[in-house]
């Protein structure tokens, strides 16, 4: 019987060695940075979702704000009580046994900003009187404007929620803290 198949010779055989190697290697770096790349956008992903969701929380404070506003009788004729900047609040007694009405609104706005503190990482509060309402008399105005600036997680350039508003005729501006996300609205009483 004769051979159908010639052996290689020596020097081939020794080529071809380690290739299989190589390649899996080469599937084990593209699987690996295909794991990363997904790994990363969930990374993304979970971001946005916190600073989404920051931002919704904001918008709810703000609007308990206004809903605290409305109970109070006399926010209107005193618009100014509810005025603050992004200072601490000081404790105020409990309102239960009863209160004037300037001591509901200084109560309401002490639970307001420990809220804001509470619910936003780092959270501050500054309420403003706009100034298409500061040149209005006693009980004609009906809007403050709340900036409610808190810390995210991320490092975060865009300026969008960082411009200065003027709270006033003469020219002062509340601005958002330097190393804060700011959410501002101005809300009807």
């Amino acid at each position: 019987m004769q051979r159908l198949k010639q052996p290689m010779p020596p020097q081939s055989r020794r080529r071809q060695r380690g290739i299989s190697l190589i390649e899996s290697l080469i599937a084990l770096v593209i699987t690996a940075l295909g794991i990363l790349g997904v790994v990363g956008v969930q990374m993304r992903t979970l971001a946005d979702t916190s600073t989404s969701l920051r931002r919704a929380q904001a918008i709810r404070l703000i609007e308990d704000l206004g809903e605290r506003t409305r109970t109070n009788p006399s926010a209107l004729a005193n618009l100014n009580t509810y005025v603050a900047n992004f200072a601490a609040s000081p404790s105020v007694g409990n309102c239960a046994s009863g209160c004037d009405l300037t001591q509901l609104a200084a109560y309401d706005l002490a639970v307001w900003k420990k809220a804001v503190g509470d619910t936003l990482p780092a959270g501050k509060v500054s309420i403003f009187v706009p100034p298409a309402e500061s040149g209005l008399a006693a009980g004609q105005g009906r809007q403050l404007g709340v900036m409610v600036a808190w810390r995210e997680n991320e490092r975060d350039n865009d300026t969008a929620y960082k411009n200065p508003i003027s709270t006033s005729t003469d020219g002062g501006t509340v601005s958002c803290p330097a190393d804060r996300t700011c959410r501002s609205e101005e809300r009807r009483v």
